[in-house]
């Protein structure tokens, strides 16, 4: 939501049966714990009942199906306008912290609160990179919805190994009911996305012309009828790694366009001589630094007359 700042991390809550109303403690120790948010509603949460694969991105994912074991509540089917207008939002811990954001169209039920979800979109809000292959069974599910809290904390707040307590609105943070979690807010919603659409031309001179699209994490770059995507960024810059057999042999920063001329007398001095195929890495920066790599590898696609 445009209304959340971007560095917020959002706390999603469950109890059997729900207390009626979730209290979010912390503390920079382990005393001393201050009432940061309170929680109105439960949150809709899950394991995986089954590996999810990877899979494409920028594209349905018609071959993967997401089977997960949900603890409360139900899901439903979609229409593809309704999905593309943000429904069936779901987050799959692929790895401990690790989050990729799913979306889904078909949700059926195939045994108690067993669903199995198909028409998927992968990687949705730029996390593409916290796809596994595959988030294995068991893996946690939670479903992004209203039930789920945008913490009321600061970007000082960022970096800071705070300790948690979470429960009943009721108790005293140190009530043996609390849970008690150690999280440090490192703001991902500040990172910028990967570039999109790499490509690399082979200009007459024999340098390569390597190209690609700026993405934006506002929700308003999605829209289909602005002329220039908005840019969240102070400034727009970018840096480039190129690698050979995994090993990086060019790192360049400071790129203020989308674009970098890789020179004949590069090539020379990475590789011997010219190439037709070319590993990088692209990264937009932005507050927090590096965001969300692109990593590719190239061949030449378009050739100058």
């Amino acid at each position: 939501s445009d209304s959340v700042p971007a560095h917020r991390p959002y706390a999603a809550v469950f109890a059997r049966p729900w207390y009626g109303t979730g209290a979010v403690w912390r503390s920079a120790d382990t005393s001393g714990f201050q009432l940061l948010d309170t929680i109105d509603a439960p949150a809709r949460m899950g394991v995986l009942a089954a590996d999810l694969p990877a899979g494409p991105v920028d594209r349905f994912d018609a071959g993967s199906e997401l089977l997960v074991d949900l603890s409360s509540g139900t899901l439903t089917s979609v229409t593809d306008t309704e999905l593309l207008n943000g429904a069936n939002v779901l987050a799959v811990e692929s790895a401990p912290g690790a989050w990729e954001i799913v979306q889904f169209g078909n949700a059926e039920l195939v045994s108690t609160g067993r669903y199995r979800l198909t028409r998927l979109l992968r990687g949705q809000r730029g996390t593409e990179d916290a796809m596994g292959n595959p988030a294995p069974t068991g893996a946690r599910v939670v479903i992004l919805d209203t039930a789920i809290q945008p913490l009321s904390i600061a970007e000082a707040d960022l970096g800071i190994p705070w300790n948690w307590r979470v429960g009943p609105g009721n108790a005293a943070p140190s009530d043996a009911i609390m849970q008690a979690l150690a999280f440090t807010p490192n703001g991902r919603g500040l990172k910028p996305f990967a570039p999109a659409q790499p490509r690399m031309r082979r200009e007459a001179n024999g340098d390569l012309a390597i190209r690609w699209h700026r993405r934006d994490r506002t929700l308003s770059a999605d829209s289909w009828v602005l002329a220039e995507v908005p840019m969240s960024e102070a400034s727009e810059a970018y840096e480039l790694e190129i690698l050979n057999a995994g090993a990086v042999v060019r790192s360049v920063s400071g790129l203020t366009t989308p674009a970098f001329p890789y020179t004949t007398a590069m090539q020379t001095a990475d590789f011997g001589g010219p190439v037709a195929n070319l590993s990088v890495r692209i990264w937009q920066i932005g507050a927090l630094g590096r965001g969300v790599p692109l990593a590719t590898t190239l061949a030449v696609t378009e050739a100058t007359p």
